[in-house]
């Protein structure tokens, strides 16, 4: 079973999967393994549908979350499938097994009034704050994932036509426009990094700064301003999103802007904008006011 895991790891490194969900798909399968052999299965054609279901049941048992049950139902899913077209297995146990509904999580986000605070704590006097500000400005300003923001090269940046271009999941390219705050953070930043590197965003060594070490700043930052229970890149792009549509931007632009494959992954923001349009009804409508 272990030349079949290592195949079925290089297949998904062909097929451009990210390191992250590589880890997580060969730990689930690993795990998944360790369970068949617990029930005396050396062979994968012994696997039946039963199985499968007794090893998310007992992962359910064992406490893991919706959201972790799903994904390994997925790896299972997946690992079956390249086992089947490889002709390691006659046939697919896991071609009618059906993930658990994950939970919709809530996207946590910063009101206006939060980002001018967050914007307004910085003061871009030393290199660093000069690269956090440009950094946090290029976040809110365009809705980059962490992963993109620290892939940035220079090449990338045309500030002159006020527009980066990025690789994004799936190596979809898309082009996006660089609002002038963010266009001047940067023109003040490039002028003290270094010239002579290739990634935008350097660390103090003058190498390309880590996704972690960027988790890291941006937390700081939203501490000061605000308590939310996850606080990270990814919540300056819900807030990027949920301020254009409550602003009443259009969703497919903003799926553009966002690079969404799916409008239904856009869609979970308009929960949030309708909520605050009832907020504000609420308060300035005078038929709004309760008996």
């Amino acid at each position: 079973m272990k030349t079949y895991i290592e195949g079925f790891v290089q297949y998904l490194s062909s097929r451009d999967v990210s390191p992250h969900t590589l880890k997580s798909y060969k730990k689930d399968i690993e795990q998944f393994v360790t369970f068949l052999k617990e029930m005396d299965i050396e062979n994968l054609n012994q696997v039946k549908p039963l199985h499968i279901r007794s090893f998310l049941g007992t992962m359910i048992n064992r406490g893991y979350s919706p959201d972790s049950i799903a994904r390994k139902s997925s790896s299972i899913r997946t690992f079956f499938r390249y086992l089947t077209r490889m002709g390691y297995v006659k046939s697919n146990p896991a071609a009618g097994i059906k993930s658990p509904k994950r939970r919709k999580k809530s996207p946590s986000f910063l009101s206006e009034r939060q980002m001018e605070e967050l914007f307004d704590s910085i003061e871009p006097k030393t290199p660093l704050e000069m690269r956090n500000r440009a950094i946090l400005e290029l976040l809110y300003g365009t809705g980059l994932r962490a992963s993109e923001l620290v892939s940035l090269d220079v090449d990338d940046i045309d500030i002159r036509a006020e527009k980066l271009t990025i690789l994004g999941k799936r190596r979809k390219m898309r082009v996006l426009p660089i609002p002038s705050r963010a266009k001047e953070a940067l023109i003040d930043y490039m002028k003290i990094r270094w010239a002579d590197v290739k990634p935008l965003f350097i660390s103090k060594s003058g190498k390309r700064l880590a996704q972690r070490d960027l988790q890291r700043i941006v937390k700081r930052y939203i501490q000061q301003v605000a308590s939310l229970n996850r606080m990270s890149p990814h919540t300056l792009r819900h807030t990027f999103a949920t301020h254009l549509l409550t602003r009443g931007a259009d969703l497919r632009a903003v799926q553009e802007l966002l690079g969404h494959s799916s409008l239904s992954t856009t869609q979970i923001y308009t929960h949030f904008t309708v909520e605050k349009l009832k907020e504000v009804y609420k308060l300035a409508h005078p038929r709004a006011e309760e008996e």
